[in-house]
């Protein structure tokens, strides 16, 4: 992958990258389509019309159903979906935190409930990364933890520790299966997750940590799950300066 910046204003970018199903600009708004499938009857077809540029899907509710295991049969998502263009996965870790109703924390990942039947499920950085392999998307976002807002200090430290030990072992893991011959998308590409709530010092701390691993790509997350606006654009006016200039 290679980032080109077009332009810089302040601190805002006009660039574009390149992935294995094509160019995407950037900025972009990418489009969610979370069991694969657009709301409001819109097809693909529809998509390319308009000029969207980039498919979101959502790893969890995928993975509930139809079942990852189910789209790799298909050949993936670009073949499940009839979208050649590029496609973002989540890391699930939003829905595993919010959605489900969770049971345990621990160093190893994830334990909690379907909300679709109730069944336990355990998620972590490996289970993540071998799902989103699954569906063969051309973005995989890394596992971490989204801590709900407000939270105590210690606790969002932790948090950002456990979520930096995580992205190492996601990306040890996509590294292992992009080697895999039986992988469809053997260029899926990692974007790391900032984190640390409204905690300034957190946030820039955690991207600096990021930073190092040399990802394709990075994230501010987060944000935007109730806190107040005020908060979401100090932090992101904090952080931006630490993220890599050269990645998107």
């Amino acid at each position: 992958m290679a980032y080109k910046l077009l332009k810089k204003e302040g601190h805002a970018r006009r660039g574009e990258f390149q992935t294995v199903h094509g160019t995407v600009q950037t900025p972009c708004f990418m489009n969610v389509a979370t069991v694969a499938a657009i709301k409001g009857g819109l097809s693909t077809v529809d998509l390319k019309e308009v000029g969207a540029q980039v498919m979101l899907c959502n790893t969890y509710h995928l993975h509930v159903r139809p079942g990852d295991d189910k789209v790799f049969e298909l050949g993936g998502l670009h073949k499940f979906t009839n979208w050649d263009r590029p496609i973002l996965t989540d890391s699930g870790g939003f829905q595993v935190f919010s959605l489900a109703k969770l049971n345990k924390i621990t160093e190893e990942g994830v334990t909690f409930n379907s909300h679709v039947d109730g069944r336990k499920i355990f998620m972590g950085p490996e289970e993540s990364m071998q799902i989103q392999s699954h569906l063969a998307s051309t973005i995989a976002m890394a596992f971490d933890e989204c801590v709900e807002n407000p939270a105590k200090y210690q606790y969002a430290k932790d948090s950002c520790a456990r979520t930096l030990r995580w992205l190492e072992r996601s990306k040890k893991e996509m590294e292992r299966l992009n080697s895999l011959p039986e992988t469809i998308n053997k260029h899926q590409m990692l974007f790391g997750i900032n984190q640390g709530c409204t905690f300034d010092d957190l946030r820039i701390e955690h991207m600096k940590e990021i930073a190092k691993l040399d990802l394709d790509g990075y994230a501010i997350g987060g944000l935007a799950v109730g806190e107040p606006k005020e908060d979401m654009y100090r932090i992101i006016s904090a952080v931006e300066p630490y993220a890599p200039e050269n990645k998107p």
